[in-house]
């Protein structure tokens, strides 16, 4: 598996270049930004995008979709849980001081239960609402990788004082859906350094049952 994390934007949201190194097929997840070095990664690597996955519709996650999919004709899935939130990409831009991305139209939605892939490389889409009502995360089972979006960081949990998020339905996705997945698994975040799930299960004091 080829796999190049880069971190983009001014939040400096991880962004991930997939790719499988027998048929060069590739996905791109979460381009917030800066998509010129995206493709600069995808050139010197010979990929061929055929998917554009965004973990949720916030603008740091989202921002370069578009731009990405004119430079690769790849469709952009979200979950539609976060449609809504996708609307309001002109108000989330003023809340963080950055330019408008414009309308960013998706192709797909995508929801527990289905699968992306790169080639050989295939990821269950979770499901896990929380941070906003979208969110999902992408599970590699074969490459025990987690990328997580903004459900869960090296030593915290995801926001959930923006619209659409609840403290409830994150403490649910998190307990049900993401610690059920095997202690080696590696997670990347949507900000920050990487981890694993038995890290986090032993140290993160959002899920440390006292």
């Amino acid at each position: 598996m080829i796999h190049e994390i880069i971190p983009v934007g001014p939040l400096q949201c991880n962004c991930s270049i997939i790719g499988d190194e027998e048929t060069r097929e590739a996905m791109v997840i979460d381009p917030g930004d800066n998509i010129e070095d995206v493709l600069a990664i995808v050139h010197r690597h010979k990929l061929q995008v055929k998917q554009i996955v965004i973990t949720h519709a916030h603008i740091d996650h989202v921002g370069g979709a578009m731009k990405l999919r004119a430079a690769t004709g790849a469709p952009i899935l979200l979950n539609q849980n976060d449609y809504a939130l996708l609307k309001m990409l002109d108000v989330q831009a003023a809340w963080i001081g950055v330019p408008t991305p414009g309308k960013v139209e998706i192709d797909r939605s995508i929801t527990t239960g289905e699968s992306v892939s790169a080639g050989s490389h295939a990821a269950n889409v979770l499901h896990t609402p929380g941070h906003t009502e979208g969110s999902i995360c992408l599970y590699f089972p074969a490459e025990h990788k987690l990328i997580a979006g903004d459900t869960l960081f090296a030593g915290s949990i995801g926001r959930t004082d923006l619209p659409g998020g609840s403290m409830h339905k994150i403490m649910r996705s998190l307990h049900q859906t993401v610690l059920a997945l095997p202690d080696e698994t590696i997670v990347i975040p949507g900000h920050g350094p990487l981890t694993t799930i038995g890290e986090e299960r032993e140290s993160n004091p959002f899920l440390v049952k006292t």
